[in-house]
Order: C-alpha cells, then structure tokens, then sequence
C-alpha cells in the first residue's frame, strides 16, 4: 500500500506566512472558509485547509493585537489638543477643567 506523505507542521509561523499584510491573510482565510463550507475535500485535505486556516487566524491576530497596541500606546502620548467639535483633553476622554485651560 502506497504511503501518503504530508508536509511537517509548520512550527512557529514561518516566513511565508509572517511576511503577510493583514488584508493578505484575511482574504486567503476567507477562501480557505469557503473552500472548507463548500465540501467535497478528502480528510487529508480538510485537514490541510484547517491548518492553513488556523495558521492565518492567528495572523490576523497578530495584525489586529499590534494595531491595538500602536494605539494604545497613541492615545497615552497624544499631545493636548484642540480643535472646532471637542474641548481640550489630557486624553480621548477627559475634558480639562477651566483651572486646568487657563494654566495653558
């Protein structure tokens, strides 16, 4: 009986897969899903599809945990500011008080 051979699991993400934009990555999974809903694979397959999927996931994961990151770290450095539609701020969310405006 023939021997399948299947491809080594792929450790921590690897080159090809670290080097993907978020948008990338999105869209390959979003193939990979319709592929997996559509059927008609073998096991080996699915299984394969459910790798890559799984693999593309955490990607994306990894995207939107760093933008989360860059802007957390924006809004505690963000400078007080001033425009037309919100008062001045120390923060995104807390008004400075008229003390605090007259001290600028």
């Amino acid at each position: 009986m023939p021997k399948t051979t299947r491809p080594p699991a792929a450790s921590a993400p690897d080159a090809e897969l670290a080097a993907l934009s978020y948008e990338h990555a999105r869209d390959e999974l979003i193939s990979v899903v319709a592929r997996l809903e559509a059927g008609g694979a073998t096991l080996e397959e699915s299984l394969v599809l459910w790798e890559r999927g799984e693999a593309l996931a955490a990607r994306c994961q990894q995207w939107l945990d760093g933008a989360r990151e860059r802007l957390s770290a924006a809004r505690s450095t963000t400078p007080l500011t001033r425009n037309s539609t919100t008062p001045l701020t120390r923060n995104s969310t807390t008004p400075l008080t008229m003390d605090e405006e007259n001290d600028l």
